[in-house]
């Protein structure tokens, strides 16, 4: 069975040892070629957590990408995604390679631990292969079904495909526009606007901010953060959501506008963002 991409799989550990601060890296890398699988699955988790980003994390990081001992009645493999999140995080392109065959992974989060990881080190190389697993959902330029397809992931597909500007292949994202899964719906937007500019996307997303689903109002927070949509600061702000979260939108607005200017030069825009932020504080 397929899981639904309204389900956020949480594969952080558990317990006292949740924060890390008891482990060493010459203990993790130990742990993670050690035959306790709790302690393997638990130290990849704790190299991407702490940026460990040493030559030997990356090298025992990709080897568990191919591991078989962990491996659920189900047939999912929970060191492999953690091994595949940890690899994103540590930002060294060694990992792309064998992440792009992590898509062929049987096991539906391996898949999509792999997009999100390939989006973070921002390779083009990993284009094609992400469009080969998009096209699943397609006949020609189409969507294949109206029904919830829920046989890849396509939300961090379409999330990857956006940041990596992959703008040739605007004519098989745009479909996904009318997925029936709202969270896939709304990565097409995020992504149509990174490929495209166009204001239509962003305001696509201002709209669903408006939605019932506290759930879906968060993942189009960080989707307007993400894109750096300045016209959704005063939407952003006024969003029923938590302020935490209402803030790391604002500041990826910010963001994308400070990196294109000095502090000297601020526009009127970007003062009114900071001046969002520091009422929400």
């Amino acid at each position: 069975m397929n899981p639904s991409p309204e389900k956020t799989e949480d594969l952080s550990p558990k317990g006292s040892n949740a924060e890390g601060g008891s482990l060493t890296v010459e203990q993790a890398l130990a742990n993670l070629e050690g035959a306790d699988l709790g302690l393997r699955f638990y130290a990849a988790w704790w190299l991407g957590r702490f940026r460990i980003s040493e030559a030997a994390a990356v090298t025992a990081l990709i080897k568990a990408l191919e591991d078989e001992a962990d491996k659920t009645p189900e047939g999912g493999y929970p060191l492999r995604r953690n091994a595949a999140r940890a690899l994103g995080k540590l930002g060294d392109r060694q990992a792309v390679s064998p992440l792009i065959g992590c898509l062929d992974c049987s096991d539906f989060y391996v898949r999509e631990a792999a997009a999100q990881s390939l989006e973070m080190l921002g390779d083009p190389v990993c284009i094609p292969a992400l469009i080969k697993l998009l096209a699943v959902g397609l006949q020609g330029e189409q969507l294949i079904s109206k029904q919830p397809d829920l046989s890849q992931p396509y939300e961090a597909i379409l999330e990857a495909l956006g940041s990596l500007r992959a703008t040739e292949y605007i004519p098989l994202v745009k479909p996904f526009l009318e997925h029936p899964i709202e969270l896939v719906q709304y990565a097409a937007a995020r992504a149509m606007y990174q490929l495209t500019q166009e204001p239509v996307y962003g305001e696509r997303l201002v709209q669903a901010l408006a939605g019932e689903k506290l759930q879906l109002r968060r993942a189009v927070l960080a989707d307007l953060g993400a894109i750096g949509y300045l016209p959704a600061a005063n939407a952003i702000a006024q969003t029923l959501a938590e302020n935490s979260l209402k803030l790391i939108s604002l500041k990826g607005l910010l963001e994308h506008q400070v990196n294109h200017i000095t502090p000297s030069t601020f526009s009127e825009d970007t003062i009114k963002v900071m001046n969002l932020m520091d009422s929400l504080l």
